[in-house]
């Protein structure tokens, strides 16, 4: 039985750790806030992320991360991606020396442009073999009713991919292994922005020919930015890639969907933040994704109209026109 840390406790921390339980592993959640700990160890919910789930009796939490690390076998990081580096700093000399790291997040580091297993890899100083990510059509509130998906996990190391998979394998969660790393945490970064867009032209009050075209030349961007980072091609057709496109990109349960449809109605960044009380990943990935493509000389269009709403530089108004208005070129240049 593997002993699983994970740690934090929002939507999808908390669903994956349920998915382990399930799974048969030993897991202990930690958060940064002992009342959501309480609630998870004591009444086995966690009202403010998975509000109704009964969560396994198994898992226990707790806000000291000392004790949530003793002794586990394997780490899940599921921490707000422009915060791991300062938690993992933190809790650098209380992971294992053999313990294996799994990725849970789906952004590009601010200023470093860093995927999230290579500032794992940094700040713990570990090698690829110990550094896992976990990456596909996972929308949170489907998994935690326990509804039939499949996932990917991905490690240059097929002995820690078996690992983990073995951990997360549930009836109703199927992992399947991958050694292209690069292409499976890109593609969950990016489609992040991209659903941002989805959500914006929806809001706009625009229909399914411009949303599939989005998604489309959005996995045209994901690919592309992918290849030329060294990620194998036939990845973006796949689970994490075309997979999680589809799911994040179409689903009302779609954090970055939701939050681009608040935009595209009008709204500021700042009041759709305020009514949610959430910030989609996409809003603080996309600029970090855009300058890591631009280091690389990747055109991203939809990822850079994206970044200008975000960032107040481009008027709602004129995203399609600056789509649209691109010059025109073979679908396949």
């Amino acid at each position: 039985m593997s002993r699983v840390a994970v740690m934090g406790t929002g939507s999808w921390g908390t669903t994956f750790a349920m998915v382990l339980a399930d799974a048969g592993a030993e897991v202990t959640m930690w958060g940064r806030r002992a009342e959501v700990c309480a609630d998870i160890a004591l009444r086995h919910q966690n009202p403010d992320y998975l509000p109704g789930l009964d969560l396994p009796v198994s898992i226990t939490a707790t806000p000291d991360p000392a004790a949530a690390l003793e002794r586990a076998d394997i780490v899940v990081l599921a921490v707000p991606s422009q915060t791991l580096r300062t938690n993992l700093a933190a809790w650098k000399p209380l992971i294992g020396p053999s313990a294996v790291t799994v990725s849970l997040m789906k952004g590009v580091e601010d200023g470093t442009l860093r995927r999230m297993s290579e500032v794992i890899g940094e700040v713990l100083e570990i090698g690829p073999e110990r550094n896992v990510v976990v990456s596909g059509p996972n929308l949170a509130a489907e998994i935690a009713a326990r509804q039939p998906t499949a996932t990917v996990v991905a490690c240059t190391d097929h002995a820690s991919a078996e690992l983990v998979a073995a951990a997360c394998y549930a009836p109703y969660f199927r992992p399947y292994t991958n050694h292209d790393v690069i292409g499976v945490e890109l593609s969950g970064a990016v489609k992040n922005a991209i659903a941002l867009a989805v959500g914006m032209v929806e809001g706009m009050g625009l229909g399914d020919n411009s949303k599939a075209s989005i998604i489309t030349r959005g996995l045209a961007e994901i690919t592309r930015l992918g290849v030329a980072l060294g990620a194998e091609p036939a990845t973006f057709a796949g689970l994490a890639g075309m997979g999680d496109l589809v799911a994040t990109c179409a689903s009302p349960l779609s954090r970055n969907r939701s939050f681009g449809v608040h935009l595209g109605r009008g709204m500021s960044v700042d009041e759709v933040i305020a009514i949610t009380n959430r910030t989609a990943e996409g809003v603080k990935s996309a600029g970090p994704i855009l300058d890591l493509a631009r280091a690389h000389g990747v055109d991203m269009p939809i990822t850079e109209a994206v970044t200008g709403v975000v960032r107040g530089e481009l008027p709602l108004s004129e995203l399609a026109q600056s789509l649209l208005s691109r010059r025109r070129k073979s679908e396949f240049a």
